[in-house]
């Protein structure tokens, strides 16, 4: 749906102008570079109406653009109004929002932003680019212009209950993480770390929370220094029980709004060394805010570095790896069952029912499931072309009916106690056309050669990212978005900072045993359908035959226990080794499913049909 935002422009602009800004930078992040936010935090969707979870508005006081990447193309298409110009990142001769910024400000013109929205990188090189092509450079505006033009009418910020998470699915506890991260203080020579990702504090005190949909994280930050830790967060939401775990691990909980006031103590305590005296170093995730580094001193009292909590979260212990594969054998069976459900629905029972109602049914099988918490993103149910839309959300009384002779795509996933899951099958109920057999075939096939590839330690998805797309490029397709992501565990879907995909940042980091993450081909044919075929993985050391250089070799354990579409598989298309895959995992499947469908018919005859061997 497309939002009118004429009126919301003017009343920004007349902001701009009154604080001497002529272009202002709207991102999609909050404050702690959070992917997904929460309501209030939504302020490139409120000045665009573009609800896309990735995306940057710029606004001058005469244009508006908005660039957002080829999984977005689509609905940015549909919800944006005549204001705005759409940037096709990615794509040849599109300029990017920077170069796109850089260049409107030819002539002197400021650029202004909220500080605490961007990176202390991303504004230096901002800022560079912003005075090489003649601007006045970036200015940080530390009221948000957006949040004033929203006034009353925008959301108040959440305050949900914070909760301790077990031992028995955490695996690891809080004293113990915190020695962890101080031996990383002591390596870097820094007297404190200020944590600012929210699912790094989650993770590092074994709490979870409700403040952002689909994340189990809450606001707040975090000082670790050598000999203490300082949780900021609004006491009112926590319990006894999570205040006496604090206690017990030498923690001191201060209000939330405290922290920019103690890193300005702490910087001016940096600042008072001698000049002989080195001064005091704090370090910063790579992903906090510029508003923290300038409250911390600036560049010669902060280093920006990839997050050791980071990386030591993003390597799973047994006790989350072990939650992971039971969690998902829980998930697959809610999904079976939605499946078979849905097959006889829409074919048997010649029922009409749309892709929210479908996604509600999904949401009810997986509520039943042990450990159950909620959803982990909204579910992808889309019908046709609107599976074409990498990351379509079906609106209620507006999507589509499902038409059981199209393709259907359905992306989903949900947080239980022990594990996150995240999975995609593309089915068809109907007799699909050759190409579209072909096309799914090709994506299997590629899902199939990384999920079964082995590689020296070391090596990093980006190498591996072309495994999953050989397939394709034989024909001349590929697709517009990454082959796998981090996942966390009970925490957020997507976790960096591994990856499979052609980003720069996946090359410096080397996948590890106990990462867990996706793989995700997929192909889109616009106007017509999508195909996306998801597992996630556990990357393990394997043995082999000989280990070059005394390297040990990795390889991944996939945990996902979903069949996949036999009708869309053109098994001409499959060599044997492919072909024995798919049976020896089918046959993984019908083990892990023992004694979940017990006196359900219908569902133990779609999961027989949809596991018999090639």
């Amino acid at each position: 749906m497309t939002v009118n935002t004429t009126d919301r422009l003017a009343a920004l602009r007349s902001l701009m102008k009154e604080r001497k800004v002529d272009i202002y930078v709207v991102p999609s992040e909050d404050s702690h570079a959070s992917e997904y936010i929460a309501d209030c935090d939504a302020r490139r969707a409120f000045i665009s109406g573009f609800t896309g979870s990735a995306g940057t508005a710029v606004v001058t006081l005469e244009k508006a653009a908005l660039a957002t990447d080829g999984r977005y193309f689509n609905q940015a298409t549909k919800q944006l109004d005549e204001n705005w110009h759409l940037l096709k990142t990615g794509l040849q001769d599109v300029p990017t929002w920077q170069e796109w910024t850089a260049d409107e400000s030819a002539g002197g013109k400021s650029v202004g932003i909220d500080p605490t929205l961007i990176s202390p990188a991303a504004a230096d090189k901002l800022n560079g680019d912003i005075k090489k092509r003649g601007g006045a450079g970036l200015k940080a505006v530390t009221e948000n212009l957006v949040d004033l033009v929203w006034g009353e009418s925008r959301p108040p910020r959440p305050s949900e209950p914070v909760f301790l998470l077990g031992a028995q699915y955490a695996g690891k506890g809080t004293a113990e993480k915190l020695t962890d991260l101080r031996k990383e203080l002591e390596k870097k020579k820094a007297v404190a770390f200020v944590v600012s990702m929210l699912d790094e504090i989650a993770w590092l005190f074994n709490l979870r929370g409700n403040d952002i949909t689909y994340n189990p994280v809450f606001f707040s930050y975090a000082i670790i220094t050598k000999d203490s830790a300082t949780l900021y967060v609004d006491e009112s939401k926590l319990t006894d029980q999570v205040k006496k775990y604090l206690a017990e691990n030498d923690t001191k909980i201060k209000p939330y709004n405290d922290l920019f006031k103690d890193t300005e103590v702490l910087a001016n305590a940096a600042k008072s060394t001698s000049e002989s005296e080195k001064p005091a170093k704090y370090i910063v995730s790579n992903k906090a805010s510029w508003a923290l580094k300038l409250a911390l001193g600036g560049e010669k009292y902060v280093d920006e570095v990839r997050s050791p909590i980071g990386d030591a979260k993003a390597i799973k212990n047994e006790t989350e790896l072990e939650g992971m594969r039971k969690c998902h054998i829980r998930d697959g069976a809610a999904l079976i069952k939605f499946f078979a459900w849905l097959e006889d629905q829409l074919i048997n029972k010649e029922a009409k029912l749309d892709e929210v109602e479908a996604a509600d049914q999904l949401e009810k099988f997986r509520s039943e499931q042990k450990d159950f918490v909620g959803l982990s993103f909204d579910t992808i149910s889309s019908t046709g072309p609107n599976g074409a839309v990498i990351h379509y959300k079906p609106e209620r009384g507006s999507c589509s009916v499902i038409d059981p002779n199209a393709i259907y795509l359905c992306d989903s996933g949900a947080q239980f106690y022990d594990g996150t899951t995240d999975v995609t099958r593309t089915l068809h109920f109907g007799h699909p056309t050759a190409a579209e057999r072909k096309a799914y075939t090709l994506v299997l096939k590629g899902n199939i050669a990384l999920d079964t590839a082995v590689f020296p330690k070391g090596t990093s998805g980006f190498a591996l990212d072309a495994l999953a797309r050989q397939f394709l490029w034989k024909y001349g397709l590929d697709y517009r978005h990454g082959t796998g992501h981090g996942v966390g565990s009970f925490l957020n879907v997507h976790e960096g900072p591994i990856g499979i995909g052609t980003r720069k940042a996946y090359i410096d980091v080397p996948l590890a045993p106990g990462n867990v993450l996706s793989i995700e081909p997929g192909y889109y044919e616009d106007g017509n359908y999508g195909i996306r075929i998801e597992n996630l993985a556990i990357v393990r050391e394997v043995k082999t035959e000989h280990q070059f250089g005394d390297k040990p070799y990795l390889g991944f354990e996939h945990v996902t226990m979903v069949p996949y579409c036999r009708n869309l598989v053109d098994e001409t298309l499959l060599t044997q080794e492919e072909k024995d895959w798919l049976n020896k995992s089918s046959a993984e499947i019908r083990k892990n499913m023992a004694g979940y469908f017990d006196g359900d018919r219908l569902t133990t005859k779609w999961l027989m049909r949809e596991t018999n061997p090639f």
